[in-house]
């Protein structure tokens, strides 16, 4: 494990890190690319850290690239068989590399306040059902954001709705996301999710007193 450190964020939102799910490649159009970037760029000036799976290549490379480009703090945790592959990033504040995809998912779980999905493959795709799915089981309550950038989660999206009209989304299994279509309302949505959930649990704390 190869960690640097940094100063202290400053943030006060109540988030300290965000995990980014994306691909290992930059797919067909510069937009994806391009909102990686700016997303990067923006969890750096909001003072939030980046905790990501730890690769330079494709959206997760222009995603690490730009928050530490604009002084954010990065943290690539990567399992060791991919570790060449992805070529993991070692200018990352905190380099963690795992045994295995099952510890690097609960570590990236265990880091982060929120999470956020760009355009990806597969196992995108698989990380961001996981966290869809602790979530309508109750066993987690942070934000959840979703980047349609150009419309690309759409078709999943439709998908989601086609589950509920066939009832197996139903009243106390609802999935509980936040989309977005640009970059530039990722992180304004986090905080303000983020802001939402501390509301709801002091009100949980009086109604209980």
């Amino acid at each position: 494990m190869q960690k640097r450190h940094r100063n202290g964020t400053g943030s006060d939102h109540g988030l300290k890190n965000v995990c980014v799910y994306c691909g290992s490649g930059k797919g067909r159009t510069r937009a994806y690319a391009a909102a990686a970037r700016t997303l990067g760029r923006a969890l750096a000036k909001s003072g939030i850290g980046l905790v990501y799976g730890g690769g330079s290549l494709g959206l997760m490379g222009e995603l690490a690239h730009s928050a530490l480009k604009h002084g954010g703090r990065v943290t690539g945790i990567i399992p060791s068989f991919l570790s060449a592959q992805e070529r993991m990033l070692r200018e990352a504040d905190e380099l963690i590399i795992t045994d295995d995809m099952h510890q690097r998912k609960m570590l990236m779980f265990e880091r982060s306040d929120a999470f956020v999905a760009l355009p990806g493959g597969i196992g995108t795709l698989e990380e961001l059902v996981e966290q869809l799915t602790w979530s309508q089981l109750g066993r987690h309550k942070k934000p959840i954001i979703v980047a349609n950038i150009e419309g690309f989660w759409t078709p999943f999206l439709r998908l989601i709705e086609h589950m509920r009209t066939e009832s197996f989304i139903r009243a106390g299994l609802e999935v509980n996301c936040t989309v977005v279509e640009s970059a530039e309302e990722i992180v304004p949505a986090a905080i303000a999710k983020a802001a939402a959930a501390v509301g709801e649990a002091e009100e949980t704390v009086i109604t209980r007193l």
